[in-house]
């Protein structure tokens, strides 16, 4: 039997301490990983949001071709636009990117702008897209800028990047136990520090919701 590596996230992006926490300038925005249990968690937190709210990037493990009509009907539901994303793609107030299937997805920064690098390479953590790669990209281009959440889902893939986005001066969230399908990603990043608060399901837009005027105190 072929047993597939379990591959962290340095083989996409490294790792990088200089810098992290001391960005200041830049919008706020939000990232999100969730796996089992995330379709349906994402969108009661999704539909709970206002159509101002600041930028979203979104990793949700699903397989290749399923994350288009995902994101589709979850912008048929929202008062925020919700698209699959592609390379170039900016961040903006009032819009949801979710990584495609199969694909891996970077924040990437110009000026105090951020955009989305939709790329290939091997599975992190055995996942494409990796909610680690995620949000090392964004603990490196966004540090205290950014709001980092993840939810429900099996394994610990986005527990690390969490952590390394907190260090970066980030706020995180970890979803509770009570109100996971699977307490796994969440579990881990408490254990490894890397939760600021832990809140349930119903709760977790208000960290969405607070997130700029968050970065402007």
């Amino acid at each position: 039997m072929h047993i597939v590596p379990k591959l962290s996230a340095d083989v996409i992006i490294p790792l990088k301490r200089s810098g992290m926490g001391t960005l200041k300038s830049g919008e706020a925005l939000v990232a999100i990983g969730a796996s089992t249990g995330g379709t349906q968690a994402l969108e009661v937190v999704l539909k709970a949001l206002p159509a101002d709210v600041a930028g979203i990037v979104i990793v949700q493990h699903m397989p290749e071709k399923f994350t288009a009509t995902f994101a589709e009907r979850l912008n048929s539901n929202c008062r925020i636009e919700v698209r699959e994303a592609k390379t170039g793609d900016r961040v903006k107030q009032g819009l949801a990117l979710i990584a495609p299937g199969g694909k891996h997805m970077l924040l990437t920064r110009m000026g105090g702008h951020y955009s989305i690098e939709v790329i290939d390479g091997p599975p992190v953590n055995r996942h494409r897209p990796s909610v680690d790669v995620l949000f090392r990209s964004v603990a490196q281009c966004a540090g205290p800028n950014a709001t980092g959440i993840i939810m429900t889902g099996m394994g610990d893939d986005g527990a690390r990047g969490l952590k390394e986005m907190l260090d970066a001066g980030a706020h995180t969230v970890a979803q509770d136990e009570q109100s996971c399908v699977v307490f796994g990603m969440p579990k881990v990043a408490i254990e490894l520090g890397g939760a600021k608060i832990v809140q349930p399901l119903e709760r977790l837009h208000e960290a969405i919701i607070s997130a700029r005027q968050r970065q402007s105190t």
